[in-house]
């Protein structure tokens, strides 16, 4: 009879076991995801003073998102905590090789980035440029501070997870997603100072949009540039021009050792009699410039031919920007020059 009864028992046991074990073994089959955190407004609350200011770690910021650790493992890497106008170039190559540094290795399925939306678009952007992996990495924030009533950092960081370990979005590489819609880097721009709704990509419009966890693929990834990330970068300084612009800033930057100028240009991407003549001195001295445009869509093109108009200039050696806004510019001609680029390829990166 002893032995009839151990049967079961054994048996309950195991099952028991087996159960408790189960959460476990499920959340092992999960894809491992790693957050790389920066700052920015998703890990501000309001301070003494009355304005956001950086408080929450990478590890807060994950164990603030309900469901999180249902859709994957977390992994968190804290790397910075700052507003984002206190980025620097500098800051992110760093951040370049801690993401690499994460991609390469076969159980991370990929990065998600939280930073600041005032440079979030030029930061993806860099890492775009600078990644070797085909991983997918998004940068996502938020326009709402950690102590708002409403606040959109945490499905923000629940959707960015759900992109990365979503089939539909292999091959995007680098993104920027927020408010439920996903950007390439290349294109994103911020288009509202406070409202969540400020990611868009213009005319090239959105790669998907994300919803009731599911990722919706709308558009395969733009072309893609890569350049080798350098151990330092060079001073490029970038400028607009204005109505009755004399020049002088042009000419101040090339005097105080900048490497490269980038210039909004009014329409086309044209400047007037004196900026011209300012950005010949700078030609003269060896200074590589790039000319954008303060217009939202359309770029940089040689149409006119006055003095500063596009024509001129691209006669004169400017490189026209058709494919990217000032920011960006200034980025790509950063680390083409660090490089060592050719004049015939750097003026292909543009177009």
């Amino acid at each position: 009879m002893a032995r009839t009864i151990r049967k079961p028992f054994a048996l309950l046991t195991a099952l028991a076991l087996c159960l408790a074990a189960w959460p476990a073994l499920a959340m092992a089959q999960l894809p491992l995801v790693v957050v790389v955190a920066t700052g920015g407004t998703i890990a501000e609350k309001t301070g003494a003073g009355g304005g956001a200011v950086p408080a929450l770690t990478g590890d807060s910021l994950v164990a603030a998102v309900p469901g999180l650790d249902k859709v994957a493992r977390i992994k968190v890497v804290n790397l910075c905590n700052i507003d984002s106008s206190q980025m620097t170039p500098e800051i992110w190559a760093k951040l370049s090789r801690a993401a690499e540094a994460e991609l390469a290795k076969p159980e991370v399925a990929g990065v998600v980035v939280t930073h600041g939306t005032d440079t979030m678009a030029e930061g993806a952007f860099f890492l775009d440029l600078t990644l070797k992996s085909n991983k997918t990495v998004v940068f996502t924030g938020a326009m709402r501070d950690a102590s708002d009533p409403s606040p959109d950092g945490p499905i923000n960081i629940l959707n960015a997870v759900r992109v990365v370990t979503s089939p539909q979005a292999q091959g995007w590489g680098v993104v920027v997603a927020l408010n439920d819609y996903v950007n390439a880097a290349r294109w994103a721009v911020k288009t509202q100072s406070t409202n969540p709704q400020t990611f868009d990509s213009g005319q090239k419009g959105y790669l998907g949009y994300v919803m009731t966890g599911l990722v919706e693929r709308w558009h395969p990834r733009p072309a893609r540039l890569h350049l080798p990330l350098p151990d330092k970068l060079p001073k490029v300084t970038y400028l607009t021009t204005f109505a009755g612009d004399d020049g002088a800033l042009v000419r101040h930057a090339v005097d105080k050792g900048a490497k490269g100028l980038v210039v909004d240009g009014v329409g086309a991407g044209n400047v007037n009699a004196e900026v011209y003549k300012a950005i010949q001195y700078a030609l003269g001295k060896g200074v590589k410039v790039v000319i954008t445009t303060r217009v939202a869509h359309g770029g940089a093109w040689p149409i006119y031919g006055d003095q500063g108009g596009g024509l001129t200039m691209q006669k004169a050696g400017c490189i026209l920007s058709r494919a990217f806004d000032g920011p960006k510019a200034r980025l790509l001609l950063m680390l083409a020059l660090a490089n060592n680029t050719s004049p015939q390829k750097l003026a292909e990166y543009f177009k």
